[in-house]
């Protein structure tokens, strides 16, 4: 195998680091466990809150405190009382030792994180904690936010971790991957979308009439561009978008007028 890849062939039974940002309570995580812990050796470390739209964030002025719990006698996992990195951070550090799991993943998330999302979600911050600390990492979304089935996409993560595993991933990529609602066409392979979420500001006053302001999302435009995740995932395609965590723009850095700025 190219070593630019971090795979593993050997059949050895691997070791998932299991984590989320709706909390270690949310139904998606368990669902993924289900179907993980068939396949592998699971730790589960998520927050012990929702931590939605935290994008990358860390706890850096506050204590971090973890707490053993079982959730409904589910499975036995760790509550941080911070960010999906800083379960990440914690969990190598602390729990493995500085031994890397084989494997992080990420979800699932009770809503759908494609296209511009990826710079908002908890979820996929997950996933690109893991990536920067070279570790083969999958961020895992339900495109859904009523009444989710979360059995499609467990089964789902447990086919993706097996080929990632095999395979391995190329240094500093992970995998953002989102599931539609119901029984998905197939997977494919796509680009991330670009469009911004238009943010949407309703005007509304409390009891007191004071004005206060919820802000809300405008999705991009449906097209029938099944290449880009918000379209293919539209059109009820289970989406794998490759991310790359170096953000440089390689193009501009090359550049010759860049050079004459200097």
């Amino acid at each position: 195998m190219d070593s630019h890849f971090r795979g593993n062939d050997r059949n050895e039974f691997m070791r998932i680091l299991l984590t989320n940002d709706d909390g270690i309570y949310a139904e998606g995580i368990y669902a993924a466990y289900k179907e993980l812990s068939k396949i592998a050796d699971v730790t589960v470390v998520a927050p012990e809150a929702e931590q939605s739209s935290v994008g990358h964030g860390i706890t850096l002025f506050y204590p971090l405190f973890a707490r053993k719990i079982s959730p409904e006698n589910h499975f036995d996992g760790y509550a941080i009382s911070g960010k999906p990195a800083d379960c990440v951070k914690f969990a190598a550090a602390v729990l493995f030792k500085g031994k890397k799991p084989d494997l992080v993943i990420s979800g699932i998330n009770f809503g759908g994180n494609d296209g511009a999302s990826v710079f908002y979600s908890g979820t996929v911050a997950g996933a690109r904690e893991g990536c920067l600390m070279g570790i083969n990492s999958v961020a895992i979304s339900l495109d859904c936010f009523d009444r989710p089935d979360f059995s499609h996409a467990a089964k789902f993560a447990a086919k993706i971790a097996k080929w990632v595993h095999k395979h391995g991933l190329p240094k500093g990529t992970f995998l953002n991957v989102n599931v539609p609602v119901g029984k998905p066409k197939a997977a494919r392979f796509t680009r991330q979308g670009i469009e911004p979420i238009h943010g949407v500001f309703e005007k509304r006053h409390n009891p007191h009439n004071k004005p206060y302001y919820w802000m809300s999302a405008k999705m991009p435009a449906h097209q029938s561009d099944n290449n880009i995740d918000t379209y293919a995932l539209k059109n009820k395609y289970i989406t794998v978008t490759p991310i790359h965590s170096d953000l440089t723009d390689e193009a501009f850095l090359k550049a010759q007028e860049f050079s004459k700025i200097l």
